[in-house]
Formats: C-alpha cells, sequence, structure tokens
C-alpha cells in the first residue's frame, strides 16, 4: 500500500508539473493596438539595464527598484563584441553572464525584451560589433555581404538557441516576450543603398527564421515586414506612426537624460519633461514605453564608444550610475505609472475621441464598457491655461498633460513634481594601507617614451592606428630618428615648431625622451615648440584612442592615427618626416605584462616608493588599500590625476581623464522644462571637470589587501587620490 500511495504521488508531481509547465507558457502576439499576452492586451512600462554596465552583486537591487517603480518590464542589449571577443570564441562569465541577468529579472517576475542586435550603437565600442569582423576579408557592416550576414546570423542564432535552452522565450513558459534584430536602421538604410534595403529584408527574415514563439521588433525600420514590428527612438514619440495599419506604436528609447563626452558639461533631463513626453505617447495610442536608460550604469574598461564619452554612462536616469535612486526623477515617474496603469484597460480596449480645448489645449478621451478615461494636455511652451471639459475648469500648466481615470478627477499633471529631492553628496575618504594605520606602500614603474623591445613593424609611412592595434589597445607608438646639423638653427634662437596632423583621439610628442607637447580631438593639427640638439634626434609620437566610432554609416571604416609630421623654424625650412622609416610597438611594457592584474608578470621591476614622483608622464603607481567603510557605494575622485586607466585588483575601472568643460558652454541650474527637449538644454557643470569621480562597485573589494593600479599618461599626483562614499543626505527612501 507505502508503495503504490508512493507511485501515485510521483504520478500526480508528474501531472502537477506538466500541468504547469503547460500552464505557464504564454502566448505573446500583437494587433494594431498593443502586445497580447495569453488572450489580453497589455500595456507596458518598460527599462532598460544593461548586465556589463553594472556588476552582478548589483543586479538584483537594480531590477527590485524597477520594480518599485512601476516598471513591468527589463530591456537590454546583448553586446555582441563583449560575447565573442574571438571568432567562435565566447564569453558569458562575470558582467556578461546574460542567462544569470535574464534570470534575475524573470524572477522578480518582470517580462524582459531582448534586444539582439547584433550592432547596438548604444555608445558602446564599435557599436557591439567586434573590432575582428572588420579584417575578415570582403566585410562591410550591417549591409548585404556574405561575411557580415554570415557572422551576425551565427552570433544571433547562437544566442537564441542559449535563451531557448533555458526556457526563457515566453513561448516556453519564460519572461522574454519580444526580441529585437538590428537597431536604428531606417536612418541609414538609404545610405547603405539595395545593400542596405535587401540586407534589412534579409536580417527580418533571419530573426523570423530563429521560430522564438514571440514577435520581433526592428528599430526605426519603417519598412519592417507586415509580422516585425517598427518602433521609435526619440525625445518625443507622440507622433509616431506605426509601419503599418495592423501594428501597435512601441517606444523602445525614450531618454530620461543623455550620455556625456569628455571635456562636456553635464547633461540633465528635467523629470517634467520626461513624463509630459510619457503621457503624451500613451494619449496618442502608444502602449508600451521603453525608458533607455533606467540605470545606465559605468563603461566599465576599455568598453565605452564614441570617441570620448566617458567612463560614467550615469545618463542622468531614474537609477543613477551607483544604483541609488534618483528623486525626484524616479518617484515622478512611479507616480506617473500608478496613474496610467488605472486606465489600461480602458486605454487598451476603448474607442477614442479627440477634442480642441484651446489653440494649443486638446483632450483624448477613452470609453470602454461604461468606462471613461481622459488625457487633457496643453502643449503651449510658455503659457498655463484654463480649460472646460464636461463642464468642468481644469487648470493645465504650460508644457503638461492631465491624467483624469474617471473623466472627472485629475490623478496626476506631469508639471506638478509632489515628490521629495533627494541630495546626494561625495563623501571623500583617504586611501588608507591594509596593514591598518600605516603609511601607503606605493610601487612605481616607468614606461619607456618610444619603441620598446623588437618593433612590432617599420615601414616609411605613417600608419593607422585602429588597422594596427585592431583595438587590443588604446596605445601605438610611432618613433623615427633624424638627424640636425648644428648650423640648422636659428640665430635668433627661437625653437623648431613640431607640427603633427592626426585623424584622432589623442597624441603625446616626446622628443629625445622628453614629453614635449599634446593634444586631442576627432581631428588634431598640433603645432608646439620643442627642443632638439646638433646631431641625431629621436622623436617618439604616442597615438592614443578614447573609444571607437559606434554608429553610422560605413563608421567602422573611420581611422585613427598620424598623418603627417613635420618641423618647420629651420635655416633650410623644415623637415617632413611623414616618409621617414618609421618604427611602430603596440601597446605599453606594462600591458604586455599584465601588471594591473595579481597575477601578472613579476620580471617587470616595480620600485618602492614612499614619496611617489608627481607629474611625471608614462608611468604606473600600484598601492595596496583596505577597503572603505561602511556599505555605501564607491569611486575614485581622480581630479589629481590627468588622463590613464584604472583597476582594482585586476578588474578595470575604466579610462579617467581630467578634462573641463569650457565656461562657454550654456550651462543653467534653473532649468526650464518647458518646450522640446535637447541634450544641451539643461546642462551643469560649466568650467568643471567632466567626470571626476570613477565607479568602484562594492563587490570588487575583499576583506584587505586590495590593489589599486593606475597608468598616468601626462602626469598627476597620485598621493592625492581618495575614495568618495556616495551618500543620500536627504530625500525619502524609495
Amino acid at each position: 500500500m507505502a508503495k503504490n500511495a508512493g507511485l501515485l504521488i510521483l504520478s500526480l508531481s508528474f501531472l502537477f508539473f506538466l500541468f504547469f509547465s503547460v500552464a505557464v507558457s504564454r502566448n505573446v502576439t500583437f494587433d494594431h493596438r498593443s502586445l497580447i499576452i495569453d488572450g489580453q492586451r497589455k500595456l507596458l512600462i518598460s527599462a532598460s539595464i544593461h548586465y556589463p554596465r553594472s556588476v552582478p552583486a548589483m543586479w538584483p537591487d537594480l531590477v527590485a527598484a524597477a520594480k518599485r517603480g512601476g516598471v513591468d518590464v527589463i530591456e537590454t542589449y546583448v553586446f555582441w563584441n563583449g560575447h565573442e571577443p574571438s571568432p567562435g570564441q565566447y564569453y558569458f562569465e562575470d558582467r556578461f553572464d546574460l542567462v544569470r541577468f535574464a534570470k534575475i529579472v524573470r524572477d522578480a517576475g518582470m517580462y524582459m525584451i531582448l534586444r539582439i542586435g547584433p550592432f547596438v550603437a548604444a555608445e558602446w565600442n564599435y557599436g557591439g560589433v567586434p573590432v575582428w569582423l572588420h579584417y575578415v576579408p570582403g566585410t562591410v557592416f550591417r549591409t548585404d555581404n556574405e561575411p557580415f550576414k554570415s557572422h551576425m546570423a551565427s552570433f544571433t542564432t547562437f544566442i537564441v538557441q542559449m535563451m531557448k535552452r533555458e526556457n526563457l522565450f515566453a513561448s516556453q513558459g519564460g519572461h522574454i516576450i519580444l526580441a529585437q534584430i538590428e537597431n536604428e536602421y531606417g536612418d541609414i538604410e538609404s545610405v547603405y543603398g539595395d545593400g542596405g534595403r535587401s540586407y534589412s529584408r534579409w536580417a527580418a527574415n533571419m530573426a523570423l527564421s530563429q521560430n522564438i514563439g514571440v514577435p520581433w521588433i526592428m528599430c526605426q525600420q519603417y519598412d519592417a515586414p507586415d509580422n516585425v514590428i517598427n518602433t521609435c527612438n526619440s525625445f518625443y514619440c507622440d507622433q509616431f506612426k506605426p509601419s503599418s495599419a495592423n501594428k501597435p506604436k512601441f517606444w523602445t528609447e525614450n531618454w530620461p537624460g543623455w550620455f556625456q563626452n569628455f571635456g562636456t558639461a553635464k547633461p540633465h533631463r528635467p523629470p517634467e519633461d520626461i513624463a509630459f513626453a510619457v503621457a503624451r505617447f500613451f494619449q496618442k495610442g502608444g502602449s508600451l514605453q521603453n525608458y533607455y536608460m533606467y540605470h545606465g550604469g559605468t563603461n566599465f574598461g576599455r568598453t565605452s564608444g564614441g570617441p570620448f564619452i566617458t567612463t560614467s554612462y550615469d545618463y542622468d536616469a531614474p537609477i543613477d550610475e551607483y544604483g541609488l535612486v534618483r528623486l525626484p526623477k524616479w518617484s515622478h515617474l512611479k507616480e506617473l505609472h500608478e496613474a496610467i496603469k488605472l486606465c489600461e484597460q480602458t486605454l487598451l480596449y476603448g474607442t477614442s475621441k479627440f477634442l480642441s480645448l484651446g489653440s494649443h489645449q486638446e483632450a483624448d478621451i477613452f470609453e470602454h464598457s461604461g468606462k471613461c478615461v481622459a488625457f487633457l494636455a496643453n502643449v503651449d511652451e510658455r503659457n498655463d491655461k484654463l480649460v472646460i471639459f464636461r463642464n468642468v475648469r481644469y487648470n493645465l500648466p504650460a508644457w503638461s498633460v492631465s491624467i483624469l481615470p474617471d473623466c472627472k478627477n485629475v490623478v496626476f499633471n506631469t508639471a506638478k513634481v509632489r515628490s521629495q529631492n533627494s541630495r546626494v553628496e561625495m563623501v571623500p575618504e583617504n586611501l588608507k594601507a591594509s596593514a591598518g594605520s600605516g603609511k601607503l606602500s606605493w610601487q612605481v614603474y616607468t614606461e619607456k617614451a618610444g619603441v620598446w623591445g623588437a618593433p612590432d613593424l617599420i615601414k616609411n609611412e605613417l600608419v593607422d592606428h585602429i588597422n594596427t592595434t585592431k583595438d587590443t589597445t588604446d596605445y601605438l607608438w610611432y618613433t623615427t630618428s633624424f638627424y640636425i646639423d648644428g648650423n640648422e638653427f636659428l640665430s635668433n634662437g627661437s625653437l623648431p615648431i613640431l607640427m603633427v596632423e592626426s585623424k584622432g583621439h589623442a597624441v603625446q610628442a616626446f622628443v629625445n625622451g622628453q614629453l614635449q607637447a599634446n593634444s586631442s580631438g576627432y581631428t588634431i593639427k598640433l603645432e608646439a615648440p620643442i627642443t632638439l640638439r646638433a646631431g641625431v634626434n629621436e622623436i617618439a609620437l604616442l597615438s592614443m584612442t578614447v573609444g571607437l566610432q559606434n554608429a553610422g554609416p560605413f563608421y567602422e571604416w573611420l581611422g585613427a592615427g598620424l598623418t603627417s609630421v613635420k618641423i618647420s623654424g629651420l635655416r633650410n625650412g623644415g623637415l617632413d618626416l611623414s616618409g621617414a622609416a618609421w618604427a611602430y610597438k603596440i601597446g605599453l611594457v606594462g600591458e604586455h605584462q599584465n601588471i594591473f592584474k595579481a597575477d601578472g608578470n613579476h620580471d617587470v621591476r616595480w620600485t618602492p616608493a614612499s614619496d611617489p614622483p608627481k607629474n611625471q608622464p608614462l608611468t604606473w603607481y600600484k598601492v595596496e588599500v583596505a577597503p572603505p567603510q561602511g556599505n555605501e557605494p564607491v569611486a575614485l575622485d581622480m581630479q589629481s590625476m590627468w588622463k590613464g586607466q584604472a583597476w582594482l585588483n585586476g578588474k578595470a575601472i575604466g579610462r579617467y581623464w581630467s578634462l573641463t568643460s569650457s565656461v562657454y558652454n550654456k550651462c543653467t541650474q534653473n532649468c526650464d522644462y518647458r518646450g522640446p527637449f535637447s541634450p544641451d538644454k539643461c546642462r551643469t557643470g560649466c568650467g568643471e571637470i567632466s567626470q571626476r569621480w570613477y565607479h568602484v562597485p562594492r563587490s570588487w573589494f575583499q576583506p584587505s589587501g586590495n590593489t589599486l593600479v593606475f597608468f598616468e599618461e601626462k602626469g598627476g599626483d597620485p598621493t592625492r587620490i581618495t575614495f568618495a562614499r556616495r551618500r543620500v543626505t536627504a530625500g525619502a527612501p524609495a
């Protein structure tokens, strides 16, 4: 009897498992109005959180904060160059553990949008496409050519199959309800001509052949096939129209802020304006909108694109770079989401009617089964207006939308921020030695200016930087020697002038081992006096990239590095060294020896320095420190350094650069949210360092023995580097 009972229990358990597995699988389709999940239209609020721009220890809290903020869906790109660093070799560990991130979203009870791309743009290095693909013969990115299509299809299929094995698509009982192929292609399709149009059709058909059981989307693809949904990216999408009448209106990128470049002021977007844009989108028939970004995070290591995009990718998002909710932005949008959700059924199933209330005032009314919803909008950029709607007077602030879930009572107005502001400060904390209160023990290693070891190549020409390094490093040395007769110097004592032209991104000029000039820019024309000696002189030019191009037609063909080197101001006129015999060296000694890693090559001799040298170029610094106090998020304050890279315990924090923004930029402390937004509308910090603090995740610290390594390119004072703990000092907790 006991045996039979056990079999009965096992049988019932199996049937329950079978029933449960079938029951939780979701049927996801769409009609002209919205996404349909298990037969029900859905109004969805989505939030972009990119898994490699944070760390696994942060993921659960980020997802939970988004859910508390009224978000239904987490959206992420899939970063091809992070997952396939060399052909056929895949990486899905640590920050690139896509499946782990997806399961955290699933376990939080949220949906997911997977934007596979595999081109993403995203201010990410090379737009997410692996640099090695550019050097596969015959490859032109994002056009109808076999090498690119073959590798793209292989990677896309690999990701789809991996997610299928984990049963993560909604059709399998998972939570992924949409997948995206390609990105923002419609904007540049015409540039590629027939090769672009045929490629976009091929990409759509390739995606559809994956048979994932959920709809595919294409961002800004105006001729997307009937069974693929075209979506919008913009600051405002209220006028967006789907590519056909049987498709819903989806907004894949609502930008609640903007990214920042080194040397620019900080961009901001007021919460009133973001809320206005979202409310207008749903007022005009939208059914799914995604914040890009909801948490921007950090461009760790060399992942930032641009060029010149900062290591911080904070984006002025509702959750800041460090994982703290940004008030009042987060809470104002939370209230907006709650108000919109009150209207969901009537919005999605009701009939709509437009009503003019004035020259710039209007109402959109939705009615269904005796229920009524109204959105009252005032799109006047300056003036508040009093309107009459259904015999009731309503005051509409300029550039605002009021939401009336019952066509009577206003539950939310986008211009009225009722939540408390948060005040955040960076609390400095000096670096402390791991062994208690002892003095910090610094170690130093100085790079040689110019070619070290055997040259990687010698050519009588100036080579392209990117084609030579293939982005394995930021650094490429160009070195040559030349002879100067003592009689060539001008009798008036004026110095010769070095003239260097480059396609970018930065260059330092060393003459006979001494740093004499530097410059940076999208294109460079450096002119600087230099000290030469009679006889043989060596000139070593360090070319540096600061993130590769990440978007645009044929962006992979944009190069970097030197194009001309001349010396003027000599008695005979000058020298053109452009065609001289140049010796090249890819990268730095410290990089090749991995001296920033705990298990790096110990053939490199670090020199102990109780007082490390300051303002010295090409210098590596290493120090062991204790972790900062408490549990608040941590940053490094790098204002005492100039430009370089930083690591903690072998993990790449990113590029640092203490460039200041111009005092002549347009900055304002009191941003007027009214009227159309642009990235330059609400900037702050003119004349200040564009990025002073660099996020160091708490999970990267050990209880003791934490090794900080810095490579300084130009010169700084490492003894003034401090930690900073990011602390909320005022504002209601979320």
